[in-house]
């Protein structure tokens, strides 16, 4: 995941890659707000977490 040009909508600062893991085990990507604002997650298609195999 790639995450260019993105701000905090609450302070302004740019995002941040980082993952997250789930109670599974298994990791999203996510975008994060350094300041600890808050994070977004890669999209959703029929139930599972959009992923890319590069």
């Amino acid at each position: 995941m790639s995450v260019k040009g993105m701000t905090c909508g609450k302070c302004g600062s740019a995002l941040v890659h980082d993952t997250l893991t789930k109670p599974d085990g298994s990791t999203v990507h996510i975008a994060k707000c350094p300041n600890g604002c808050g994070k977004i997650k890669s999209p959703m298609c029929c139930g599972q977490d959009m992923s890319c195999a590069v």
